[in-house]
């Protein structure tokens, strides 16, 4: 059975629409939580506003809602303000425009949400939206309101139903150059580049989500286990941190010869054998084409 739905209206593509109803795609249910708790009664903390120049704790009807225009000013907005803020797009999503995947960065991916139709009345009209979509390959930009603030979403199909990701505003991305201007542009040579390109092709592999493991939430349930059981917690010894890399050139060729780099498996394609025996004797001419330099 499905969870309870996030957000419930209407999916329009131009005089086609039908309801729909968003689910969040991702969950965090299963993470491992602490509160915080009062060490001398065990009891659990609660958190309390509090007037940050008087001290007084600060009951719910006088609580309110406010923008500082300077250092200290604040212009306080009523809550009947901010229902008055109408948006065409509060209860519809009316798609806008379709564009390529490839062309949506990354950077600008929030979060993902499954769209479902409303009911099975709107099965038809979902389902020919939906695989439009699929024909041409392409994603769908729409507007949507999610808590009160007004969101981009990109919509493509996802098996029999949708995948919406909402989108940041450019304005919520920071600049690269402000991180990335000063990196220093070094000479390296060709063969040092080569070198670590086969290092990259022994560790070549698909995406697959089913292998990413938690393990430092794996171990915080064991920590909450042992500690409820009254078992004693080991202090594990610090590892020491390993010495910074003198010479690049050593470091690529002992990443070759064995520095944790898979081997190909055995039952591998005879044509991607072929390819890796290539790389392994490029790789040698590689090494001792270094050697005599060296």
């Amino acid at each position: 059975m499905a969870p309870r739905a996030y957000w419930k209206g209407t999916l329009k593509l131009s005089l086609v629409s039908c309801p729909v109803v968003l689910y969040p795609a991702t969950t965090s249910a299963e993470k491992t939580r602490f509160h915080m708790i009062n060490r001398e009664t065990g009891n659990r903390l609660k958190q309390q506003m509090v007037d940050s120049e008087t001290g007084d704790i600060v009951e719910s009807d006088q609580k309110g809602r406010g923008y500082e225009i300077r250092k200290g000013k604040y212009v306080e907005i009523e809550p009947e303000e901010l229902e008055a803020v109408q948006i065409d797009s509060n209860h519809t999503i009316d798609i806008e425009s379709f564009v390529p995947s490839d062309e949506i960065n990354q950077r600008y991916l929030n979060h993902p949400y499954y769209i479902a139709p409303d009911g099975k009345a709107a099965n038809d009209a979902f389902a020919v939206i939906r695989d439009a979509m699929k024909d041409q390959d392409r994603v769908a930009l729409a507007k949507i309101v999610l808590t009160n603030r007004e969101h981009i979403i990109a919509i493509e199909p996802l098996g029999k139903g949708l995948l919406g990701t909402t989108l940041r505003f450019p304005y919520e991305l920071r600049d690269e150059s402000e991180f990335f201007d000063d990196i220093k542009t070094p000479k390296i040579t060709k063969d040092m580049v080569e070198l670590a390109g086969h290092i990259l092709q022994t560790k070549a592999a698909h995406f697959d989500p089913s292998k990413f493991k938690d393990e430092y939430e794996t171990a915080l349930k064991v920590l909450v286990k042992r500690k409820a059981s009254g078992k004693a917690i080991a202090m594990p010894e610090r590892d020491e941190k390993p010495s910074n890399v003198v010479n690049l050139m050593d470091a690529l060729k002992q990443s070759l010869k064995g520095g944790g780099a898979k081997k190909p498996a055995a039952k591998a394609h005879g044509r991607r054998v072929t390819g890796g025996r290539r790389a392994a004797k490029k790789t040698q001419r590689l090494m001792a084409r270094q050697r005599k330099v060296s």
